[in-house]
């Protein structure tokens, strides 16, 4: 059986792969890659021996780090980071959810602080699987269900 490439090769930049293919385009806003101006490959309903069906994307000339990351994590944890140069693959990271969100998720309570002042919300992974967060300031548990990227 021939293995062609179901999506073009780049030169430099990010793979992610492994993307649960109903999560793809969450991954592309989340990350504002409609904004860019850099060559954008991605394609959806791939078929994949983990996951039944994923997602992948691929960016020129755009290596993610941080915070980024950090998102992607949230939004497709199993996700991989392929990091290319000259059409080769240099680097394969998995990403994995961090102990404290920083920042980046919106808390769920309306009456938390964090919706009605200028504070960084800050969360403490109470559970990877499923994701579930615990706010500093009103100590809700924001589910996976509930999560909205800032």
């Amino acid at each position: 059986m021939d293995k062609a490439l179901q999506v073009s090769a780049i030169k430099n930049g990010t793979v992610i792969d492994h993307i649960p293919a109903e999560r793809l385009f969450d991954v592309i806003n989340i990350l504002s890659l409609y904004k860019s101006q850099n060559m954008i490959t991605f394609g959806t309903n791939l078929d994949s021996k983990q996951l039944g069906k994923k997602g992948i994307i691929k960016v020129e000339n755009r290596f993610f780090q941080g915070e980024e990351i950090d998102k992607i994590a949230l939004i497709a944890p199993n996700a991989k980071l392929n990091t290319i140069k000259n059409y080769e693959v240099v680097k394969k990271r998995v990403v994995e959810i961090p102990d404290e969100i920083i920042s980046i998720v919106k808390c769920f309570n309306p009456k938390c602080i964090t919706n009605h002042e200028e504070i960084i919300t800050r969360f403490t992974v109470i559970s990877k699987k499923p994701i579930e967060l615990k706010c500093q300031y009103c100590e809700k548990i924001t589910t996976e269900d509930e999560v909205v990227i800032k």
